[in-house]
């Protein structure tokens, strides 16, 4: 299967880290944060990477190149302004092939391993639901949650106990097929439509997850990845 790493932000909140360096590769433990995504998935066997892009977007091709260095093959859908989540993956919707795929937001650390999307992509395509979602614990900075999994498996934000989506997901491209290529649009209306249809799934991940979103968050996964190495 093909897997996309988001990594198109701007990275507002991590100023002035990211002035003159893209978030994705910002250092953490020794290497960019983005080739920590690289290596998992080569370890997953998931060596087919798309890589979208924007500000200081070629930055990013110079480092990681072909992705050969890394044990994957790596291609790029470059955007001229940020897409959004879900304009990002529908514009790159051609070099990820009509099966299912994994999205892993590039700004975010989580020890789920992405071996398991290979048995959650041929579910989908079994079932003819539309995406699989990981779910993880509400973080202090996001205390009211994104979307329940009920006791079925299906994911609904109207009812139960709201957890926070990890920006990791397992997507089939027909939930994009409506999605204007080239266009900016998110990501939540296209699940929570799915979701009123019960074509969205998901699981609770209740390890490590950490949304590396400011310069504290960046600080406390190096201290936490530097203690383990």
């Amino acid at each position: 299967m093909r897997a996309m790493i988001l990594a198109a932000g701007r990275g507002e909140r991590m100023r002035p880290l990211t002035d003159h360096l893209p978030k994705p590769l910002l250092p953490v433990a020794g290497k960019p944060l983005i080739v920590w995504h690289l290596e998992k998935l080569a370890t997953a066997g998931i060596t087919d990477v798309v890589i979208n892009h924007a500000w200081l977007g070629q930055k990013i091709e110079d480092l990681l190149g072909d992705g050969s260095a890394f044990g994957v093959r790596i291609q790029y859908s470059p955007e001229t302004v940020a897409l959004e989540t879900a304009g990002g993956i529908a514009t790159a919707g051609p070099l990820l092939g009509p099966e299912p795929f994994l999205v892993i937001n590039g700004d975010i650390w989580c020890d789920w391993n992405p071996i398991a999307a290979h048995a959650i992509a041929q579910e989908l395509a079994r079932t003819k639901h539309l995406a699989w979602l990981l779910l993880v614990e509400n973080p202090e900075h996001h205390p009211q949650g994104d979307f329940a999994r009920l006791e079925d498996g299906h994911l609904s934000d109207q009812t139960g106990m709201l957890k926070t989506f990890s920006g990791i997901g397992v997507y089939q491209p027909a939930l994009f097929a409506d999605t204007a290529i080239g266009q900016p649009a998110k990501l939540a209306p296209l699940l929570r439509a799915a979701m009123t249809e019960k074509k969205i799934i998901g699981d609770l991940h209740e390890s490590f997850w950490l949304d590396v979103g400011t310069p504290e968050r960046l600080a406390a996964l190096e201290y936490r990845l530097k203690q383990q190495l």
